[in-house]
């Protein structure tokens, strides 16, 4: 007679953290965060390298003062929650599942240019992390391409309610007239498709001038400035063609844009590289002395042999001065107020939402990116490469192409990321840098997993923080991102 050995359970995958106070662990199997009190500790330390049946659990429950009522329904609870299981499901609903094949789109970045009047040393679209510059195609994006791009994303957008464009170059503003026309047709026909449409576009700041200025607050259009900081770090590498620095150029174009673009928020986005790598510094200028409503930092490291590209000790110093800055965040919040330093807002954006991601970003999947010629990209910084093309906007989205990529890209292919309790945020990371670095869009960015980890765990420490002292920010958080 064959005895039946009662199911076991083992935990979940999990990252602990102390915050508040309390002590909370984030579900790597759902992108959740639970605080959790002795009782459920107890649990997760009895099955810490091994695993022991319901009723085990429920004795030792017991033995430590519950209840056997009590015991039983928080072995449940922790079930169902999902933050221990049956030893022999634990492959189940570890991975996100891959995307549909028809997801709709949400998003085109449109490339009106792969011109631009300055000459940044650390550009990837002119500098060595380009992938490919393919002689014969067009400078510029003509309207009809526009329009052709415009009339894809509505057909490709099924059952989203709302659409987005986003203008790019190059410098975008080089092609204002193009931008310009685009605005009128892209809230015609969204309107008779019955779609709503939003904006956002990527400058310089060099060639704003009164007019744009009223017409991007006219349009609510929202805007991103490239900018790194004050004159001497500005200069550095966000240089004119001739070697000259832009700060000057910029900077009263930008007090204009600031001054009376009030439709939606502007923002400043700084590359870090070497030499300009004070970050606290380069947010008190743009955010105190400039106006911008908030600020947000891209650390370069997509090549060792690049001269501009941090280093471990340089990433070193901008990840302690990131500390230094969510600190601050955190006091803002508990007081109820805005801080402005983007990369914290962004990640407590995807900590509220519980994102479980299955790709690094939207590229190739519910964006893409258009050049000026109308092929279709992953994304902005793949436009031009025909090795990475998906199409054409004129003939439609290339499935077999996209399937590849995203197939590539997906999280459960990246063996490394597996073992890493950060991947539901990160995911490997992005497929351009990884592509640069590595020679393939669907390898994890492996240069920077210590960093990802050491900031993910900055800001669900503010996550808990904020849950136990003051949960109400959160909830106006998440109402003022349209994320609840």
């Amino acid at each position: 007679m064959t005895v039946m050995q009662a199911p076991t359970y083992r935990r979940a995958e999990y990252h602990g953290f102390d915050a508040g106070g309390s002590e909370f662990v984030y579900l790597v199997s759902a992108g959740a965060i639970f605080e959790i009190d002795t009782h459920v500790r107890m649990v997760l330390d009895r099955l810490d390298g091994q695993e022991l049946t319901h009723a085990a659990l429920v004795r030792e429950l017991v033995a430590e003062g519950s209840t056997a009522q009590e015991a039983d329904g928080l072995v449940r609870e922790l079930r169902q929650a999902r933050l221990i299981h049956l030893g022999h499901a634990m492959p189940v609903a570890e991975a996100p599942q891959a995307p549909p094949a028809d997801f709709p789109l949400q998003a085109l970045v449109l490339n009106v240019t792969n011109q631009c009047n300055l000459a940044c040393t650390y550009c990837y679209e002119f500098g060595a992390d380009k992938i490919a510059t393919p002689a014969g195609k067009p400078k510029y994006m003509t309207l009809e391409t526009a329009m052709a791009s415009v009339d894809l994303l509505i057909a490709e957008a099924i059952g989203r309610k709302s659409v987005h464009i986003t203008f790019f170059g190059g410098e975008t503003l080089m092609n204002f007239k193009l931008l310009r026309d685009v605005v009128a047709y892209a809230n015609e026909a969204t309107n008779a498709a019955g779609k709503d449409i939003t904006y956002s576009l990527t400058t310089n700041a060099t060639l704003l001038t009164p007019e744009i200025v009223t017409f991007l607050s006219d349009n609510r259009i929202g805007v991103t400035v490239s900018m790194d900081g004050p004159p001497e770090l500005q200069d550095k590498h966000r240089v004119f063609k001739n070697g000259k620095g832009s700060y000057a150029v910029i900077e009263p174009r930008l007090r204009t844009l600031i001054a009376h673009h009030k439709t939606r928020a502007i923002t400043a986005r700084v590359t870090l590289t070497e030499g300009v790598t004070d970050v606290v510094r380069i947010f008190r200028h743009l955010k105190d002395d400039l106006g911008f409503h908030e600020v947000g930092f891209a650390p370069v490291t997509t090549g060792e042999t690049r001269a501009y590209s941090l280093d471990g000790n340089g990433m070193d110093s901008v990840l302690a001065q990131f500390n230094s800055l969510a600190d601050e965040w955190l006091e803002y919040a508990l007081r109820g107020e805005s801080h402005g330093f983007t990369n914290v807002s962004e990640t407590i954006s995807e900590l509220i939402s519980g994102v479980n991601k299955s790709h690094p970003c939207g590229a190739g999947l519910g964006l893409m990116g258009v050049s000026p010629s109308g092929d279709l990209s992953p994304c902005h910084r793949f436009t031009d490469a025909d090795t990475h093309s998906m199409g054409h906007v004129s003939s439609g989205i290339d499935r077999v192409k996209q399937g590849d990529f995203l197939a590539k890209g997906h999280v459960q292919a990246k063996y490394d990321c597996q073992s890493c309790w950060a991947r539901p945020l990160c995911a490997g990371g992005c497929h351009h840098e990884a592509f640069v670095r590595y020679g393939d869009t669907g390898h994890a960015n492996l240069h920077y997993c210590d960093w990802i980890r050491q900031w993910t765990d900055t800001c669900l420490r503010i996550y808990g923080v904020l849950s136990v002292r003051n949960p109400g920010f959160l909830e106006r958080f998440a109402e003022r991102k349209g994320l609840s």
